[in-house]
């Protein structure tokens, strides 16, 4: 295959990549590789996408043969790269872009940064409190919950800087260990009344929000590998969640002999 028709269909693959690290759907990452192919000459262009991976192969005009696998692993979303790609593949259709500047462009998405952790973090606690008002908390169980979900996120943003990563399901225990063990403190420092608002609302940044839509998402497009992988994820994640917060109030019930919820 000419190099011209590589460096195309390179470029689909990796803003398919892109997309898919991102936690996108099945359906957009494979409507962006055949679109931006297209758009640049390649019209017999197949994907196969999975949710942990992506299969190209493409044929030009004189016969020869492109195919392409890459694995992506499971990570966390990043919608703001998902807006970008689905904003450059657009202008790509359109004939905005040529290779050359595309593969620029493409290049600083893949380099966006994400929201700084301070951000996360503040986001992470008034999040929390506004679930805990939609529960029914007062301003006392609000506060609480904004705390303990503020900690929470500080606790994971440390967990994220280690140089070795450490596993999802493990990070997701040790959040519902800590989340649930900072709502009992600030519940027992007097900040409001209503335990299971506080903790209910604390955990809310932990849900696996996006996993699960983009599962359903899958399933009502009939990529039913692709749907039942991520809602096995969503549902490992809820997993771990359940674990730690259950070692939480295992210990306060061992400890005090009393039920706090």
């Amino acid at each position: 295959m000419e190099n011209y028709d590589k460096k195309i269909l390179d470029l689909a693959m990796e803003a398919g990549r892109i997309l898919l690290d991102a936690g996108a759907e099945i359906f957009r990452v494979e409507e962006t590789i055949e679109r931006i192919a297209g758009a640049y000459g390649i019209q017999k262009c197949s994907t196969f996408v999975l949710s942990t991976g992506i299969f190209v192969t493409a044929e030009n005009e004189e016969g020869e043969i492109y195919a392409s696998v890459r694995h992506i692993p499971f990570t966390g979303a990043k919608l703001h790269r998902i807006a970008a790609v689905n904003q450059l593949s657009r202008k790509i259709v359109e004939g905005t872009y040529t290779l050359q500047e595309a593969e620029e462009e493409l290049a600083k998405i893949k380099d966006m940064p994400g929201k700084k952790p301070l951000t996360r973090i503040f986001a992470a606690g008034v999040g929390s409190g506004a679930f805990c008002y939609l529960l029914g908390g007062g301003a006392g169980d609000m506060l609480a919950a904004f705390l303990s979900a503020f900690l929470l996120y500080a606790v994971l943003v440390a967990l994220e800087r280690r140089e070795k990563q450490t596993s999802k399901i493990v990070v997701n225990m040790i959040g519902g260990f800590c989340v649930s063990l900072f709502s009992v403190v600030f519940y027992r420092m007097g900040l409001g009344n209503a335990p299971g608002s506080i903790l209910v609302g604390s955990v809310m940044p932990l849900v696996p929000g996006v996993s699960l839509v983009n599962a359903i998402r899958d399933f009502a497009d009939g990529d039913y590998i692709g749907g039942g992988v991520r809602f096995l994820d969503a549902l490992m994640v809820a997993l771990g969640v359940a674990i730690g917060v259950g070692i939480t109030y295992t210990i306060y019930y061992r400890m005090t002999g009393g039920i706090l919820l």
